[in-house]
């Protein structure tokens, strides 16, 4: 009963209180790149979730065979493999969205979101619980994605799933439908700067604060950028391990701040 109690945690803290984007603040450049079409965000964040429960297992499996000094390395390895199979698989059956995800799509590899997942969690911890955490982060990944290009798409396009027939619903031979154009009967027109950068941005800040919220209401601290101690790899960081350990604090004071994830680095 402990170990279910323990492994419905590990799912459920990636969906808002250890949600990788709102409240990790990781993988926020793909994020904003990706999150002008529910279409692209979808498709974004089912190949990130896939890529994170593969390299989660394999890396569990393997976290006593691969020597310390050349994890980082390893771990890399691993992913860069499943990147490469699910890239092939999207060319292969769904281009389109190959094409619209370009090259974010191959630098899934370096999404720090995977790279610390591994390091922090699946490094350390059992198969089954190293699945599950790939789980519930892709899923949380998946949710803030899909949050961030609803309102983006609506307010920026005045649509929603806007070419999906192409796309996604391609997969299951769906063709009829193309998404809703939410705006084409209303007198109003929809405000560009939505899916433009500071729209993003602006967007961002808004599921930031949402998320901030309710973790609040739960008894959780807020999410917070904090120097070189926000970073997954703090722990393991060839800088401050080594002598310059001393220069980086002094510069930035704040990078001795825990990370905010500093209990699973500390393990």
């Amino acid at each position: 009963m402990a170990e279910k109690r323990s492994l419905g945690k590990e799912f459920s803290k990636g969906l808002l209180i250890e949600n990788p984007v709102l409240r990790l603040v990781l993988g926020t450049c793909p994020t904003l790149a990706t999150s002008t079409s529910m279409v692209n965000a979808l498709g974004m964040g089912i190949s990130v979730l896939i890529v994170l429960v593969c390299s989660n297992t394999v890396i569990s499996l393997l976290r006593k065979v691969i020597p310390s000094k050349v994890r980082i390395p390893a771990y890399i390895v691993v992913i860069a493999s499943f990147v490469t199979m699910v890239q092939m698989l999207v060319k292969a059956f769904v281009p389109t969205l190959n094409e619209a995800l370009g090259v974010f799509l191959p630098l899934i590899v370096v999404n720090c979101i995977i790279l610390g997942r591994a390091e922090a969690f699946a490094g350390k911890n059992s198969v089954i619980a190293s699945a599950v955490d790939g789980v519930g982060m892709g899923i949380g990944f998946t949710m803030a994605l899909l949050c961030m290009s609803t309102i983006r798409e609506l307010f920026g396009n005045g649509t929603l799933l806007d070419g999906a027939s192409t796309s996604i619903l391609a997969l299951f031979g769906v063709t009829k439908f193309n998404g809703v154009d939410v705006f084409a009967h209303l007198p109003i027109e929809p405000a560009l700067i939505f899916i433009l950068a500071p729209g993003g941005f602006f967007t961002f800040g808004l599921l930031m604060a949402f998320a901030n919220k309710i973790a609040e209401s739960k008894g959780k601290s807020k999410a917070e950028l904090r120097g070189c101690a926000s970073c997954p790899m703090a722990a393991s960081c060839s800088l401050l391990l080594s002598g310059e350990k001393e220069d980086v604090l002094s510069k930035n004071p704040r990078a001795a701040v825990p990370a905010i994830n500093s209990e699973e680095v500390a393990k």
